[in-house]
């Protein structure tokens, strides 16, 4: 699996660009700003972009969305919970920023759902607390999932945040991520990657 990591925008946000090694599928994982890096990203990757998949709707994770679906014809992908976050801006206003052009998701995400990408298989967790509608993308085989905002190397998701609440958070922490294989990478929102094992028993959150 290729894994490419783009820090993006103000605040320095992941952006991932992931493909299969045996097909040149690829998907993008939250396009937060520099849609012109992300897309030179995937040419010199010469990765056909299936879908392009948001964690959640906050500004900083979907900022470049609507020129990248332009340019790659994949379409976009969100948890319906997260749809009002999405259509008022994202936050942005609360910064003082602009609200983006927004794309309309053509894929409503959910629980259990599957995402495909050549031969590599993303299972859809829905983990709301930091966002409403947030979800994780789980790949087992390749033993890594993309938690957005949710989890941090040494670190949770923020919950005061409109949406926010502590306690789904950590619920969503508890039940949908620490039932994972200790040597599962964590690939978060913000920051460097992680494994589950090492925030078991090293996050001071946990």
């Amino acid at each position: 699996m290729i894994v490419e990591t783009l820090t993006v925008g103000a605040v320095q946000a992941n952006c991932y660009l992931i493909g299969c090694e045996k097909t040149g599928a690829g998907i993008i994982i939250d396009p937060g700003d520099e849609a012109a890096r992300i897309l030179q990203a995937v040419q010199s990757r010469k990765l056909k972009i299936g879908h392009i998949l948001l964690t959640h709707a906050h500004f900083d994770h979907f900022m470049a969305a609507k020129a990248v679906v332009e340019a790659t014809g994949a379409p976009l992908a969100l948890h319906p919970d997260d749809l009002p976050l999405l259509q008022t801006g994202g936050g942005a206003t609360a910064f003082g920023l602009p609200i983006p052009p927004i794309p309309a998701p053509e894929i409503r995400l959910a629980e259990g759902d599957v995402i495909p990408c050549g031969t590599l298989n993303f299972r859809v967790l829905h983990t709301p607390g930091h966002a409403p509608g947030h979800v994780c993308f789980f790949e087992p085989e390749q033993g890594a999932i993309f938690v957005g905002d949710v989890l941090f190397a040494g670190s949770i998701g923020r919950t005061d945040l409109p949406g926010g609440s502590y306690e789904t958070l950590m619920d969503s922490i508890a039940h949908k991520l620490m039932t994972l294989p200790d040597d599962t990478v964590v690939y978060p929102g913000h920051g460097p990657a992680t494994t589950i094992g090492a925030e078991r028993v090293g996050n001071p959150f946990l």
